[in-house]
């Protein structure tokens, strides 16, 4: 699919992450004015509930746009997700006719402040990279024993924490929590001081399912309403003690963040890839239909404090996961687990081949013992506090591309 040609000029720019062929749904407020709902759009912002006010947007489940979060239209299924976004796309289309009625409710996205797009119901996290798993493996059990014997079979997941959720640009304290070091008789407490990153992609469920229902893959990939980018925090030294047998707890409970636009399945739709060859044969009810991962390029930054220097960690890409989300929500409900509007599936830490292409410093320094050496000259093993780090990722059309917006935390000291 070509550009779609938009009246607003910065909608055409195939440098911008926000054509009309994207049109993300976010949540914005300008200086001492509420929260709307907003579409990004070029260098601007839509304001979509005052185009719902006037009359220019009139959908046929009713208003569904004034309350500062996407989750009554999210509720409201795919059918009225589609109404919408063809109303959209007839508003700022090239000739559509409406450029002065519609022009007005613009917002210059960098006179803005954004907000989580959504209510998050539950949040689950999962572990559906392969080499994510097969690095981790190697550094805690050995090559031999690097995957656990189920990893092939299932996507391997556990219930997060949706209350410490934020959005891009949120700051956190850097978490403590229960250490022991290899030599020590008993634990101590105190910050984390292995703390990391995980790059991930993260679904979100539009329509739920009911309790004792369960869901197909194709049926669970009609349910994502959109995808963010998602960094899940990490305190890999917490993680170390508290893990066994149960997984991870505190070290994950303190900052989930994810970027400020909800890149829509539909937007997403011609960057559909296959999922790699499956080495062991997957059970029935997680075979997919057709392809449902995303070609999807992703990139790790950090900054240190005081620096102006920014350096690129790492490059990969979202087709490198062995699951799709499809499928992690398809396996969520195969127990008879109701599914909710607004539930968050992160995919996991997606990882490439190679040490360039590696979604977490675990695996970058490989586990501490090789430091990496920073733009500004100086090393890092895990994150120091001031460390910003940003991931981007964006999906490349003929002409366009289509952007999710920075996912950035700033660490700050331990309370």
């Amino acid at each position: 699919m070509p550009l779609m040609q938009s009246w607003l000029d910065s909608a055409n720019d195939p440098a911008s992450d926000f054509p009309l062929n994207n049109l993300p749904y976010g949540v914005f407020s300008q200086t001492g004015e509420g929260r709307r709902c907003g579409v990004a759009i070029g260098a601007c912002v839509l304001d979509v509930a005052a185009l719902e006010t006037a009359g220019l947007i009139s959908l046929s489940a009713g208003a569904l746009l004034q309350q500062g979060r996407w989750n009554p239209l999210m509720a409201a299924g795919p059918a009225v997700w589609a109404e919408l976004r063809a109303t959209l796309t007839a508003l700022l289309q090239a000739g559509s006719g409406k450029e002065a009625q519609v022009r007005p409710h613009l917002v210059a996205l960098d006179e803005v402040r954004l907000h989580m797009p959504f209510d998050v119901a539950e949040y689950t996290d999962f572990y559906a990279g392969r080499q994510h798993a097969f690095n981790v493996g190697i550094m805690f059990r050995g090559p031999e024993n690097a995957l656990p014997p189920n990893w092939l079979h299932i996507p391997i997941g556990y219930n997060g924490r949706a209350s410490t959720v934020v959005v891009s640009g949120t700051d956190f304290h850097r978490p403590s929590g229960q250490l022991k070091a290899p030599d020590a008789d008993m634990p101590s407490f105190g910050p984390s001081r292995r703390l990391d990153i995980e790059l991930e992609m993260g679904a979100i469920v539009g329509a739920g399912s009911a309790m004792g229902a369960r869901v197909s893959v194709a049926e669970a990939d009609a349910m994502i309403f959109g995808y963010v980018l998602l960094n899940d925090w990490s305190a890999r030294d917490i993680q170390a003690w508290e893990y066994q047998p149960l997984g991870p707890f505190q070290a994950k409970a303190f900052a989930t963040t994810i970027s400020p636009w909800i890149v829509t399945r539909a937007a997403l739709e011609p960057f559909r890839v296959a999922a790699p060859a499956r080495e062991k044969p997957l059970l029935p009810y997680l075979k997919e239909p057709g392809p449902m991962l995303y070609d999807i390029a992703l990139e790790v930054a950090m900054q240190p404090a005081g620096s102006d220097q920014v350096t690129t960690l790492s490059r990969t890409n979202a087709r490198e996961l062995y699951y799709s989300a499809a499928q992690q929500l398809a396996h969520h409900s195969s127990s008879g687990c109701a599914m909710r509007s607004g539930d968050l599936l992160g995919s996991g830490t997606i990882s490439g081949p190679d040490k360039d292409s590696y979604g977490s410093l675990l695996e970058m320094t490989w586990g501490g013992k090789e430091p990496l050496t920073l733009a500004d000259g100086s090393v890092r093993s895990f994150i120091e506090d001031g460390d910003t780090l940003t991931l981007r990722g964006h999906a490349q059309g003929d002409g366009y591309r289509i952007g999710f917006g920075d996912c950035t935390g700033t660490v700050l000291p331990a309370a």
